[in-house]
């Protein structure tokens, strides 16, 4: 499930946003590890422009906007020793990358018998809310949740975004690190350690409680705790969960905390139909369907495309008094 990376316990702590953290473990790894580089499209522009100055062209990249093309020599050069961070910026650019993710770095390590590895992280921002309408507002995330071979990242807070983002520059697979612009500037303490970890394949529970459980992916993590807040004050305890990795999922965390609760309400920004919502209460059904007192509910955003108004896409996505309507409808 997860892989051989250790968290460390360590006693220093700097206050840091999500973005700054993300920014912190590129430095960190850079440093560490000779073979660790940087590339891709508007590097010097979201946080990382002291990278540029730090380290000199040798280990930081500028590619030209064209992003099938420098994802392939991402892959290239992974596969020939180097340990690349391709930074795809904004997550619907996958798209045009996808035959090389897909067709080339998920595969060659099962069509040569893990003869080749392919050590490479694709990070990607989702941008959404902001009126760039729909070329560019996507979460696709769930569409590679259905390629073998690939490990997907979206953790929601600064300290488990360093943590992940550096166990995934470590892994010898591709891991996706999906980024959500809603979090960017979320703050809190962060480890010092350079060697601090984040287990790829482990939940994190953000908020304990024994009434509902609530899955929040990504940036549907924070309306999440705000509705468990808000239900506190009426004596309704949720369970928040953090799957934290897409891929491979942690099922045994969520599965344990329904035995308990009894109820499920899975809340994420994707689009309904095979998000990562359905897969998750697929297998709850599946595996743990005993434990469910009422029927699970999901909170998503629904099967269109997202508008340029600003007033439209707002509507779109699972809001704080939803997730309340939701947990209330499970208890009643």
């Amino acid at each position: 499930m997860a892989n051989a990376a250790v968290q460390k316990q360590d006693t220093s702590y700097v206050s840091m946003t999500y973005l700054d953290a993300i920014v912190q473990a590129q430095v960190e790894e850079i440093e560490r590890d000779k073979r660790v580089i940087l590339m891709g499209e508007d590097i010097a522009v979201y946080g990382s422009g002291d990278l540029v100055e730090r380290f000199g062209p040798d280990r930081i990249w500028a590619m030209p906007i064209s992003e099938a093309s420098f994802t392939g020599v991402g892959i290239g050069a992974a596969i020939g020793g180097l340990r690349p961070i391709v930074d795809l910026n904004i997550a619907s650019f996958m798209y045009l990358a996808s035959d090389q993710i897909i067709n080339q770095a998920s595969k060659l390590r099962f069509m040569t018998a893990g003869m080749i590895k392919v050590p490479v992280v694709f990070r990607v921002c989702m941008f959404y809310g902001a009126a760039i309408a729909a070329q560019h507002s996507d979460r696709p995330y769930s569409l590679f949740m259905n390629v073998p071979g690939l490990k997907i990242i979206s953790p929601t807070s600064p300290a488990d975004a360093k943590g992940l983002l550096k166990s995934a520059v470590r892994d010898d697979d591709p891991v996706l690190f999906f980024e959500d612009s809603k979090l960017w500037t979320t703050k809190e303490e962060v480890p010092t350690d350079p060697d601090y970890l984040v287990p790829i394949g482990q939940a994190k529970i953000n908020r304990s409680g024994g009434d509902v459980t609530v899955v929040a992916i990504s940036g549907a993590m924070r309306p999440a705790l705000e509705a468990a807040n808000e239900l506190a004050q009426e004596k309704i305890f949720v369970e928040v969960i953090d799957p934290r990795t897409l891929k491979p999922l942690d099922m045994e965390t969520i599965i344990k905390s329904v035995a308990k609760t009894g109820r499920l309400v899975l809340v994420e920004n994707a689009h309904r139909m095979v998000n990562a919502s359905s897969e998750i209460a697929a297998i709850m059904v599946e595996e743990a369907f005993e434990s469910l007192k009422r029927p699970i509910i999901r909170l998503t955003a629904p099967d269109v495309h997202v508008p340029f108004s600003p007033v439209l896409e707002k509507a779109m996505y699972p809001q704080k008094q939803q997730i309340i309507a939701a947990v209330r409808k499970l208890l009643s």
